[in-house]
C-alpha cells in the first residue's frame, strides 16, 4: 500500500491519527475510525493523543482505547507479528484471571450458606449481597485495567525497529515543516518508492540517494538516477527529475500517473535512441514538459494538452510541419540555444500553435524573423542570432505583439523596412540592444513605451524622431554609445515632454549637459555619469525662472570632468533631496 508516496506492506497497521486505524489488505490501505463506548461514570477526559474520553477514576470503568489496541493486538497475532514469548505471556496471563475467578466462587457459596444459617432479616440480606457485589466489580475492573497497561506495553513491543525508525524521521520531518502549510513536505530515500510496477520493465532502484515527497509531489533532482522510478499514484501531478543521467525512458515508465501536470526532464541525457516514442504523448493530462539541456536532435511526440514546453539547449536539428502538430492548447515555447537556422526551419512550422503567446529562440543561427509565426503571438524573444535585417511584412499577422527582442544580432538601420512594425498598435516594448546601429531608428511603433537601444555604434538622435509616438516613450536606454553634443538637438525629444520619466545617456561622449531636457516634464531618472562633462551651465538641470519643483529624484554626473567648485549655486535648486544628485567622484579626482 502506498501511503504519502512510503511502501507499507501487507499486513501492516498503522494509526495516521488517534482516531483512525488502518491496515494493508491485498494493496488497498483499510482504514476504519475507532467506536468510542459511552462512559458511564460520574467524571472522563480525553488523554492527550487519544481521541475517546475514559473515566477520571480507573475503577469506574475500562477505557475503550484499550479494547481497541487488545484488537490490533489479536490482529497482529494473526499475522505472525507477535512473537510467541508475548503469545505465551498473554495466555499466563489469561490462565491467572481463569483462576482467580474460580477461586472467588467458593466463597460465593460459603457466604451464601451463612446467610441462610443466620437467618436475618430479608433487607439486611440485601443490604450485604450488594455491598459484596460492588467490592467484587471494583476488583474485576482493576484487573482489566492492569491487563490493557500490559497489552498497551506488549503493543509497543512488538513493533518492529525499522518502523520505530521510520516513526522517528516522518515526526521530524513533520515538525520542520512551516506552520500553515497544507502539504508536508518529507525526505524519503529512493529504495523505499515502489520497485516495481505490473506494466513497469524499469530495473531495480537501489541508489541511496533522498528525495523530497509532498502531497502531490516528488522532488529527484541531482539524484543520480539512471532511470525513471517505477511510481503509482494517481494523485501525483508534479515530477521533478532535473540534473540526473537518465538515458533512457520505457513506454510504461509513466502509465502509473494518469493525471501528471508537471514533469521536468531537464539537465539529463536522453536523446531520440532513450526516448519510447509515445512515452510522453500517452501523458493525456500533462500541462508543462520541460527538456532542456538534454541531447535531442528532434522533437518527439507530445500530448495535445500541453500548456508549457521548454527544450531549450539540445541539438535539435530543425522544426518541420509536424513538430507541434495538435499542440493547440500551447502558450509557451521555448527552443533557445538549438542549431535553428533559415534553412531547417519550415515556414508552416508554427501554423498549429493557434493561441501561442511567448515563443523564445534565442541563441540560433537565424538570419531573419522566421516567417508563419501565430497571429496570437505577444512576446517574441530573438536575442543572440544572426539577423540583419527586418523585412516589410514578415510582421503583418502578428498585430498582438507587445514585446520584440532583437538585441545581440547584427541590425543597421539601413536593413529596417520602414512598415516592418510602425502600425503595431500593441507593441509597448522594444530591444535593439547590442547591434549596429548608428542613429535611432525611424519608424518606430506608435505605442512604443520602453525602447533599449544601449551597445550600439549611435552617434545621433535625428529630429522628430520620436513625435509620431502616442503618448509617448517612458524609457529610453541610450548608453554605451558614441553620442556627441552635436547629436542631440533641441528637438530630439520631440514627442516625449509629458511621458518620459528615465533617460540613460551614459557611458558616452558627450561634453556638456544636452540641450531640451528642461523641457522632459515627467523626467525622474536622468543618468550623465561616464561622459566628458566639463560644465553644469545654469538653467541646464534646473529652470531657475520657474519657482515648481523639478520631478527629478536621481540625477548622476559622476566620472565626468567637472570641478563642483565652478557649478552655479541654484543649478540644482529644482530638485528636492541634495542627496540625489551623484557627483563624486570625478575622472580627475
Amino acid at each position: 500500500c502506498m501511503v504519502n508516496g512510503l511502501a507499507m506492506y501487507d499486513g501492516a497497521v498503522w494509526a495516521p491519527n488517534a482516531c483512525t486505524i488502518c491496515t494493508c489488505k491485498g494493496g488497498n490501505p483499510n482504514c476504519e475510525q475507532t467506536q468510542c463506548k459511552v462512559t458511564t461514570c460520574a467524571a472522563s477526559h480525553t488523554p492527550v493523543g487519544e481521541c475517546c474520553p475514559v473515566c477520571l477514576h480507573p475503577g469506574d470503568q475500562e477505557s475503550p482505547v484499550s479494547n481497541t489496541m487488545k484488537e490490533m493486538v489479536k490482529q497482529e497475532a494473526k499475522r505472525g507479528r507477535i512473537s510467541r514469548a508475548e503469545k505465551q505471556k498473554e495466555e499466563e496471563g489469561q490462565r491467572k484471571g481463569d483462576i482467580q475467578r474460580k477461586q472467588e466462587v467458593p466463597k460465593k457459596e460459603e457466604v451464601q450458606k451463612k446467610e441462610e444459617v443466620s437467618r436475618k432479616p430479608e433487607v439486611q440480606k440485601k443490604g450485604e449481597l450488594q455491598k459484596k457485589q460492588e467490592v467484587q466489580k471494583k476488583e474485576k475492573i482493576q484487573k482489566k485495567g492492569k491487563k490493557s497497561k500490559d497489552l498497551r506495553e506488549k503493543e509497543k513491543k512488538a513493533s518492529s525497529p525499522h518502523k520505530q525508525k521510520q516513526e522517528v524521521k516522518v515526526k521530524k520531518q513533520e515538525d520542520s515543516v512551516p506552520k500553515g502549510s497544507q502539504s508536508p513536505v518529507r525526505k524519503f530515500p529512493v529504495s523505499q518508492m515502489p520497485k516495481t510496477h505490473p506494466l513497469s520493465s524499469s530495473p531495480r532502484l537501489e541508489s541511496p540517494v533522498t528525495c523530497i515527497l509532498s502531497e502531490s509531489a516528488i522532488a529527484c533532482g541531482n539524484a543520480k538516477l539512471t532511470h525513471v522510478p517505477a511510481l503509482v499514484d494517481p494523485g501525483l501531478k508534479t515530477l521533478y527529475l532535473a540534473e540526473n543521467e537518465i538515458r533512457e525512458i520505457f513506454s510504461n515508465a509513466f502509465s502509473g500517473l494518469p493525471n501528471l501536470e508537471w514533469l521536468d526532464l531537464s539537465k539529463n541525457k536522453l536523446d531520440e535512441s532513450g526516448l519510447a516514442p509515445d512515452t510522453l504523448r500517452n501523458l493525456t493530462r500533462l500541462k508543462r514538459l520541460i527538456l532542456d539541456g538534454n541531447q535531442l536532435t528532434r522533437i518527439p511526440l507530445l500530448p495535445p494538452s500541453l500548456e508549457e514546453l521548454k527544450l531549450n539547449d539540445n541539438k535539435l536539428e530543425g522544426l518541420d510541419r509536424s513538430s507541434f502538430r495538435g499542440l493547440h492548447r500551447l502558450l509557451t515555447l521555448e527552443l533557445e540555444g538549438n542549431g535553428l537556422h533559415d534553412g531547417n526551419v519550415n515556414p508552416i512550422t508554427f501554423k498549429p500553435l493557434r493561441n501561442l503567446i511567448y515563443l523564445r529562440l534565442d541563441r540560433n543561427k537565424l538570419r531573419a524573423i522566421p516567417p508563419g509565426l501565430p497571429a496570437s503571438l505577444q512576446e517574441l524573444h530573438l536575442d543572440s542570432n544572426l539577423i540583419e535585417e527586418v523585412s516589410e511584412g514578415i510582421l503583418n499577422k502578428t498585430l498582438k505583439l507587445s514585446v520584440l527582442v532583437l538585441s545581440n544580432n547584427r541590425l543597421q538601420e539601413t536593413h529596417l523596412a520602414p512598415m516592418a512594425w510602425i502600425n503595431h498598435p500593441k507593441m509597448e516594448s522594444m530591444d535593439l540592444s547590442h547591434n549596429h546601429l548608428v542613429h535611432v531608428p525611424s519608424f518606430l511603433p506608435r505605442g512604443l513605451k520602453q525602447l533599449s537601444l544601449h551597445h550600439n555604434k549611435i552617434e545621433r538622435i535625428p529630429g522628430y524622431v520620436f513625435a509620431h509616438l502616442k503618448p509617448g516613450l517612458e524609457f529610453l536606454q541610450l548608453s554605451h554609445n558614441n553620442l556627441r553634443d552635436d547629436g542631440i538637438h533641441g528637438i530630439s525629444f520631440l514627442g516625449l515632454y509629458k511621458s518620459l520619466t528615465e533617460l540613460l545617456l551614459d557611458n558616452n561622449q558627450l561634453r556638456a549637459i544636452p540641450r531640451g531636457l528642461l523641457n522632459l516634464k515627467s523626467l525622474q531618472v536622468l543618468r550623465l555619469n561616464n561622459n566628458k562633462i566639463r560644465y553644469v551651465p545654469l538653467d541646464s538641470i534646473c529652470d531657475t525662472r520657474v519657482a515648481e519643483d523639478s520631478t527629478l529624484v536621481s540625477v548622476h554626473l559622476e566620472n565626468n570632468l567637472i570641478d563642483r567648485r565652478e557649478i552655479p549655486p541654484i543649478a540644482f535648486s529644482c530638485i528636492k533631496s541634495y542627496h540625489s544628485v551623484i557627483l563624486r567622484p570625478q575622472q580627475h579626482e
